[in-house]
């Protein structure tokens, strides 16, 4: 089996992206939420490519940083790239598989 394309992770990065900006504007944090959705969206709607992966990961790492109130009750990040990507490239084993 051949392992996912970077560009194939791209939409997975993405919406985890998206995710976290939802959780960043309900924490009222929608200033850092703005910057990291304009700047994914941007990355997202170049070509698909180890830049564009690269930039997303970086705002999925920046994204995940504990808001203020996370850190008051002592959360950390919610998930890490890693994390995710690894989900994705299981599920899509898993159905290849079927």
């Amino acid at each position: 089996m051949e392992p996912n394309s970077r560009a194939e992770d791209l939409p997975t990065l993405y919406r985890a992206i998206l995710d976290r900006v939802a959780l960043l504007e309900a924490a009222g944090d929608r200033g850092e939420a703005r910057i990291v959705r304009q700047r994914a969206t941007a990355a997202y709607s170049r070509a698909w490519d180890d830049r564009a992966h690269r930039e997303l990961e970086s705002l999925l790492r920046r994204a995940e940083k504990p808001t203020a109130a996370e850190a008051q009750l002592g959360r950390g990040k919610t998930r890490s790239v890693g994390r995710v990507m690894g989900r994705q490239r299981h599920r899509t084993a898993s159905v290849q598989d079927h």
